[in-house]
């Protein structure tokens, strides 16, 4: 057993100055290093600008036709012929519909046959009163030079009372000329009167555009017998050029409204909802009269002259009223407003390079700017994007905007 043992005379001193090394590195502690500051935040910043903006209200609106005709048919009667296609645009006075008019000029020829009938009558009551009042000259002679031989003793006194009586026949004759005359005229006026309305019922035989517009779906086709003014009509007209923008603001507006219409003509934006590039202007036409009571809003209404076919009746469209030009105002980039605990902020950056939090107050959006009431100067940067990595006091590094994202801390 003492053989096995090692004695430490044994071991090479080289190992033993190793072992002391290493026992010597393991005991000692592990130096501490700095972290140093935290690294800058790359962001998109934006300067605070000064701008005329417009004072925009904004509202969801809807296209109204500026007429709508229903096209009716004011006789009765076989529609033998649709002249146009149904959906096409069509020109006022453009032929539409063609009823029979076979009807129609046969009353017209009948009236006018009456006429002519009348006006022979006339003529011969006419001719008859001549006659009679030629023969009563010649009546009342006679019965004068009668009655003055009677008073002579010429002649018998029954021979004068039969000349006297003779002459007011005739007279009575000639009372019945003119009753005749007057029954005559009278038919003849009531036979213009028939005739009038004989050729206006022919004309309506054919219907006309009352307007300039759009055709809707054919509502009754060729072939089918029409009413007079039936409850349904034949086809439907919306008049498309100009065309309406219906839309509500809330009644806190209308003030401003009133007072800005008074002086100028208010120009009206819509944009199609589903492309915001397609827009059309017109200018403010009608404030309605009353304040709906249940929403709060006024209803207001635009014309445009829609020379392109832009708007459709029926569409929504956003629509933006300018009451006016706000000058001098501070505008900054809409990405650089932020909702926050009390309300929206901005991260202002001073100028070492950090960032502060600062309660704003936001006016009006112009595009993809917004006017600042409150809270930032001309000429102050502000955050456009990163602000997710932001903190009080945090350093940051301008970068452009579309490399935020590719940025790393």
């Amino acid at each position: 057993m003492r053989g096995s043992v090692l004695s430490c005379r044994s071991i090479p001193a080289g190992l033993i100055i190793l072992a002391g090394v290493w026992l010597a590195a393991c005991n000692s502690p592990t130096p501490v290093r700095s972290a140093g500051p935290p690294p800058a935040v790359p962001v998109s910043v934006a300067t605070a600008e000064i701008e005329s903006v417009p004072v925009e209200v904004r509202a969801v609106g809807t296209v109204e036709a500026s007429a709508v005709i229903q096209v009716k048919s004011q006789v009765s009667g076989e529609l033998v012929k649709v002249a146009f296609e149904e959906g096409a645009d069509v020109k006022q006075g453009d032929l539409l519909f063609v009823i029979d008019e076979r009807p129609y000029q046969e009353a017209l020829q009948q009236a006018q046959n009456a006429l002519a009938k009348d006006t022979a009558l006339l003529a011969q009551v006419q001719a008859n009163l001549n006659r009679d009042a030629a023969q009563s000259k010649s009546l009342q002679a006679d019965a004068a030079r009668y009655s003055e031989l009677a008073r002579q003793g010429v002649v018998s006194k029954s021979q004068s009372e039969q000349s006297t009586a003779a002459a007011e026949a005739i007279q009575a004759t000639i009372g019945a000329d003119r009753a005749a005359i007057e029954s005559a005229t009278a038919n003849i006026e009531s036979d213009r009167t028939a005739i009038s309305t004989a050729r206006l019922n022919l004309s309506y035989c054919q219907i006309h555009a009352p307007v300039s517009g759009r055709s809707g779906n054919l509502l009754v086709h060729q072939g089918n017998l029409v009413a007079a003014n039936a409850a349904s009509p034949l086809v439907t007209i919306n008049r498309i050029q100009p065309i309406w923008v219906s839309f509500g603001i809330p009644e806190m507006y209308l003030p401003a409204v009133r007072q800005s219409s008074a002086s100028a003509s208010l120009p009206v934006t819509v944009a199609l909802q589903n492309d915001a590039k397609l827009s059309a202007r017109g200018t403010l036409t009608v404030i309605d009269n009353t304040v709906d009571a249940a929403t709060g809003t006024i209803k207001l209404k635009a014309t445009f002259d829609n020379a392109n076919g832009l708007l459709w009746p029926g569409q929504f469209v956003d629509a933006s009223l300018t009451l006016g030009v706000e000058q001098n105002a501070v505008v900054v980039p809409a990405e650089a407003v932020q909702p926050g605990a009390r309300g929206q902020v901005v991260y202002v950056v001073k100028p070492d390079q950090s960032v502060e939090i600062r309660q704003v107050t936001v006016g009006v959006i112009r595009g993809n700017k917004i006017v600042i009431d409150k809270g930032v100067e001309k000429g102050e940067k502000v955050v456009t994007d990163g602000q997710l990595r932001l903190f009080p006091g945090a350093k940051i590094r301008p970068v452009p905007a579309d490399k935020v994202d590719s940025q790393t801390l």
